[in-house]
């Protein structure tokens, strides 16, 4: 599978970046949703506005300006590739950990009802913060973590109803 990623911003063309090239970014947390970003030797003030991690949707502010951005994994190119949709209907029961990562805080509890596109959990992972939202209509059957805890890839974090 080929490992790189394509971040557009807007309808551009998109920039191809490897994992290697992303891990190896001089991005630093400044705060919740704040970033410092040193490229080329100049700095950046970087602040996510909104994510849909599911989407790979993002809103940025860079420097007190807006830019929508969309994020296409190795795993959706190769989706595309087999020809099947990437964001089709899903009747999800657990949520995974997408990535290794720290369990920066849950937002919801045991019991309670969401709806599609509402904030589970934030997992900070090579230096950013990713919000987890939920990819369906739905209630929480039970919460397999807890803040603080180191989650490994494909760790089931929460169940549905």
């Amino acid at each position: 599978m080929d490992e790189t990623y394509t971040i557009r911003v807007g309808d551009g063309p998109g920039y191809k970046l490897s994992q290697k090239q992303l891990a190896d970014l001089d991005l630093i947390p400044s705060g919740r949703n704040r970033f410092h970003l040193l490229y080329k030797g100049k700095g950046y003030l970087v602040r996510v506005l909104a994510s849909d991690f599911f989407k790979g949707q993002y809103i940025l502010e860079i420097d007190g300006r807006e830019y929508e951005c969309t994020v296409d994994t190795p795993l959706d190119g190769l989706i595309q590739k087999m020809g099947y949709a990437i964001n089709g209907p899903r009747e999800v029961n657990d949520i995974l950990a997408p990535m290794p990562g720290l369990l920066l805080d849950i937002q919801v509890e045991e019991g309670q009802t969401v709806e599609q596109g509402e904030q589970l959990l934030v997992l900070e992972a090579m230096k950013m913060e990713n919000i987890i939202a939920s990819p369906r209509a739905g209630t929480i059957k039970k919460i397999h973590v807890k803040k603080g805890d180191t989650v490994d890839k494909k760790q089931v974090l929460l169940e549905f109803d």
